[in-house]
């Protein structure tokens, strides 16, 4: 099964429409990356296509990749390898978590879903997690589970590089800007190898940190880019009621609905910058949204806990 190459893309690009884009005289677009399929979306998409191909063509008949408890990725890459007819093994941060496993996935949403599309979850600690990129602690993965196509935490690496950059079109030269959320540098990469040299490309890290610049450098020599690191809203995973807010308030608006870990502190950013005057006049502006949608239900148990407001889901 291919279905990586049987799927048709024919991704949407939404105009937002708002008075104050009208003030600033720009134009803004989105790329709704996060309708390409209801499970593989977004830079998921992207990152999985040529990995996966990669893999069938080299005959593995199973994937093993890493993430935490609420990862787009693990999930993203469960949907894909059963759509492929491969097992998919995840080697998920938190020990604890597969101490009374049933309770896990009772509770969280990501972790069950990966199980029912037949992925094999392996919890290992955090300190064993920590050395997931060494030969030892992957030799004693090939030894317990057999031989296994690898894909790294996230997916980044050339083969998902190479997948985002078919993010942009030929026709996309008409925007001066290019924007993203940026997680391990993978996707921003594919697009900045994708631009011409007119555009420049602005990428909102949902991390804290300086060590993406770095990893960025590794998958790209373009210059056309900068790194807006002022809207990670305290680092990966955190969201607080302005977010929300926003969210549900540009879902209302756009009927658009928002991740909060990537693209809902991207287009925050981008709001911001817009209405601070950060862009010349007459600028187009095409923000991508990456997907992700499935990890809003277990940021909304967390809001739920802390009594804070949820992100509004409903139609879309």
């Amino acid at each position: 099964m291919n279905f990586f190459t049987s799927e048709t893309l024919n991704v949407p690009t939404q105009e937002i429409k708002a008075r104050f884009l009208d003030n600033a005289a720009v134009q803004l677009h989105i790329r709704r990356e996060d309708l390409i399929h209801a499970d593989v979306s977004g830079n998921k998409f992207r990152k999985l296509k040529y990995n996966i191909l990669q893999a069938q063509k080299n005959g593995y008949k199973q994937l093993l990749t890493f993430g935490g408890a609420y990862s787009n990725h693990i999930a993203a890459t469960a949907a894909a390898g059963k759509l492929c007819g491969l097992q998919t093994i995840g080697v998920i941060r938190g020990e604890e978590l597969g101490d009374m496993l049933e309770k896990t996935l009772e509770s969280n949403d990501t972790l069950r879903f990966a199980k029912q599309q037949g992925m094999q979850l392996h919890f290992v600690t955090r300190t064993q997690y920590r050395e997931k990129t060494t030969a030892g602690f992957l030799e004693e993965l090939i030894r317990y589970f057999g031989d296994f196509y690898l894909i790294p935490e996230g997916g980044t690496n050339e083969l998902a590089i190479l997948g985002c950059q078919e993010i942009l079109t030929k026709e996309d030269g008409i925007y001066d800007y290019i924007c993203c959320a940026v997680g391990t540098g993978g996707t921003i990469s594919g697009i900045i190898n994708a631009t011409g040299d007119q555009q420049h490309v602005l990428g909102f890290p949902a991390l804290k940190g300086n060590f993406l610049r770095k990893e960025i450098e590794c998958y790209t020599a373009k210059t056309n880019w900068s790194l807006m690191d002022s809207y990670h809203f305290g680092g990966y995973g955190k969201v607080n009621q302005e977010l929300v807010t926003f969210m549900n308030s540009f879902k209302k608006d756009n009927t658009i609905l928002l991740d909060p870990l990537y693209t809902g502190k991207m287009l925050y950013g981008l709001y911001d910058l817009i209405k601070t005057e950060y862009f010349p006049k007459k600028s187009r502006i095409l923000a991508v949204h990456t997907g992700g949608l499935q990890g809003i239900s277990g940021i909304n148990k967390q809001l739920k806990k802390k009594q804070l407001p949820v992100i509004e889901v409903g139609s879309s």
